[in-house]
């Protein structure tokens, strides 16, 4: 039974050079790296620009002091030890810091830093607070990786959600189909723990996170048939990444197959002003545009997604643009009041963010 290796330093990857490895070692030592056999296998290494390496190899432009740990503030939102209440209906509960592989974009490396303060050891308190309100239906189980967790471990974590009878929908954000299927496909456990949790009316979503088409390979794709068999819905998120996903014929043919295997497009997010991610981020302006090129490419099942910034205030989707303007709307937000706000601003074509803009030429309540 084939289990990839897990590596965790940098100078045990034996497809970089001796001084490539010597020119990461500062990076790594800032921002943790982690990886496996299996991923690594898809990497070509002859191609300095492969997209699968810039996934998870360290890079030196992330030593440029730009962005910031918490660019989503996140810490404004926590209500319990590991959890934040953002948005009315769902919870979000931090059970993991660990993942089958760091992403070198990831908008929450502050956990893989910081002894992991963040996240719930003990969700006893966690569960008092999603009991004590009926108006939470939704919650989100994320980290790090709730999936590199081991089997019981999980499924102690959803048991307990469970018993709460007002949350319909438990939702699992994972990267570990991408990083490794094998976790999915060699333990028969982890279905049976869907299985049963996964009720008529009380659905178990898993939102997966494939940023490329080449992520989608036959164990990945074995890996998502199983958790599909065992009755879980899948959806996927993305960022917009440079050099990874930033063209139209890559973000379709990702979209395409995403579908064709049955895993909506939930969200396509503009990467988050994060510490060391300069180097990742497509203004939003080109970004928008390379979507709606993907888009002609694709069937509706395949453009389901929305394009949105994960603000602090809320889910900002880009929803057009002219010759002059560039108009958003507030898909979700911290302030109920503010869901369906429309908003335009003068067009800018070096936005990299919502902050970027200047404050909006008008706005108003979408009914």
């Amino acid at each position: 039974m084939y289990q990839p290796k897990y590596i965790t330093d940098i100078n045990k990857v034996s497809g970089l050079s001796k001084k490539e490895k010597s020119a990461l070692e500062d990076v790594s030592k800032k921002f943790a790296f982690r990886t496996n056999e299996y991923y690594l296998s898809l990497i070509d290494w002859e191609d300095q620009d492969d997209p699968i390496r810039k996934i998870v190899i360290p890079d030196p432009a992330e030593l440029e002091n730009w962005g910031k740990l918490d660019a989503s503030e996140e810490s404004g939102y926590v209500v319990a030890p590991g959890m934040e209440h953002k948005y009315e209906q769902t919870a979000l509960l931090l059970v993991s810091d660990m993942c089958a592989g760091y992403c070198r974009y990831c908008f929450r490396k502050r956990l893989f830093m910081d002894e992991s303060r963040e996240v719930a050891r003990d969700i006893s308190k966690d569960i008092d607070y999603i009991s004590s309100h009926p108006e939470i239906t939704n919650v989100l189980l994320s980290g790090g990786d709730p999936m590199f967790l081991s089997t019981k471990q999980l499924e102690n974590i959803i048991a307990r959600v469970r018993e709460i009878d007002h949350v319909r929908i438990i939702r699992i954000g994972t990267k570990v189909p991408a990083y490794n299927p094998y976790r999915i496909i060699n333990d028969p456990l982890i279905s049976g723990v869907i299985r049963k949790y996964s009720a008529d009316e009380k659905k178990i979503y898993i939102i997966t996170q494939f940023n490329h088409p080449r992520e989608l390979t036959e164990p990945a794709i074995k890996a998502v048939n199983i958790l599909q068999d065992a009755g879980a819905i899948l959806a996927n998120q993305t960022p917009v990444l440079n050099g990874i996903n930033d063209n139209p014929d890559t973000m379709a043919e990702l979209l395409r197959k995403l579908s064709f295997i049955g895993v909506a497009p939930y969200y396509i997010f503009q990467c988050r002003p994060t510490l060391g991610d300069r180097h990742f981020v497509v203004p939003v302006e080109e970004a928008y545009f390379i979507l709606e090129k993907a888009k002609m490419r694709c069937s509706g099942l395949s453009k389901r997604f929305t394009y949105a910034m994960s603000h602090k205030s809320g889910k900002i989707a880009v929803v057009g643009i002219d010759d002059n303007m560039t108009y958003m709307k507030y898909h979700q937000a911290a302030d109920p009041e503010n869901i369906g706000k429309f908003m335009s601003f003068k067009r800018n074509t070096e936005a990299l963010w919502f902050d970027d803009y200047d404050d909006p030429m008008s706005e108003k309540k979408v009914i």
